[in-house]
């Protein structure tokens, strides 16, 4: 009897304990499983946030090697262009925007001082007011007592001063937006008899010889492009502009010439 109780003890030890070391086996095997997941992903995240900020930094450093690659006696000039370009352009979007008057407000003004104060009230408030519009009515009013022809004319001609001052320095951004692609071109010309030059001298066509002249060509057009349009949107856009506060000159002038006809 204490035989066969000591043999039930001893297969009841063998079995829970095998039991629990392979509970304890699977648990340590999920624990690893679970970690190894977890760096796995970790790894991954780390990964994708090392390829992100290696994408983003590459850009830049990418432009850079196109730049240097393309040359830099042409890229050079282009880049220049560039930047004198958009620096016209900012400065006359900054003009024209501060050119730009509230002509229905400048007009009521002009004709509540004209009821109240006559011309000389109506030459103040165009003399208090920024704009080329407030300006041709200031030229217009003062010359008022010669007559309604007189001021006519000196609308017209202080008109078109103030025309030339609102155009000023649109034809220089024309001269890049043409020349930038033009400069672009002739790199390209210039890259291609290089390659043929190389071809020559090595009496041998491979692409080792030929792509360097070629890719050179090719950056150096890519960034002319790049740049005239840049520069093409600016203008047109002062254009624009500049037709808008035209036409607001010539009604401004019209509605003038009624409010002086009117108050005679």
């Amino acid at each position: 009897m204490k035989n066969f109780i000591a043999i039930i003890t001893l297969f009841s030890f063998l079995f829970f304990g095998n039991y629990s070391l392979n509970a304890q086996s699977d648990t340590i095997a999920d624990s690893n499983t679970v970690e190894t997941v977890d760096k796995s992903q970790q790894m991954t995240t780390d990964y994708t946030a090392d390829a992100e900020v290696t994408e983003s930094a590459s850009f830049h450093q990418v432009i850079k090697q196109k730049f240097i690659e393309g040359g830099p006696g042409f890229m050079g000039i282009v880049l220049l262009c560039l930047i004198l370009g958009l620096a016209l352009a900012i400065e006359r979007i900054i003009y024209l925007n501060l050119a730009t008057t509230d002509t229905d407000k400048l007009l009521n003004g002009v004709e509540h001082a004209l009821q109240n104060g006559g011309i000389d009230a109506a030459k103040e408030v165009c003399r208090n007011t920024k704009g080329p519009v407030a300006s041709i009515f200031y030229q217009g009013l003062d010359r008022a007592n010669e007559g309604l022809d007189m001021v006519e004319k000196s609308i017209i001609s202080y008109g078109s001063v103030q025309m030339g001052l609102l155009e000023k320095g649109l034809s220089w951004i024309s001269l890049f937006i043409a020349l930038a692609p033009m400069l672009g071109f002739m790199g390209t010309v210039i890259g291609m008899i290089g390659a043929f030059d190389a071809i020559e001298a090595a009496g041998d066509i491979s692409p080792s010889l030929v792509a360097g002249g070629i890719k050179v060509a090719l950056l150096t057009t890519v960034f002319g492009l790049i740049v005239a349009m840049i520069l093409q949107i600016f203008y047109n856009y002062l254009i624009a502009k500049v037709d808008s506060i035209t036409n607001s000159m010539e009604d401004a002038s019209i509605s003038l010439i009624d409010l002086l006809v009117k108050n005679k």
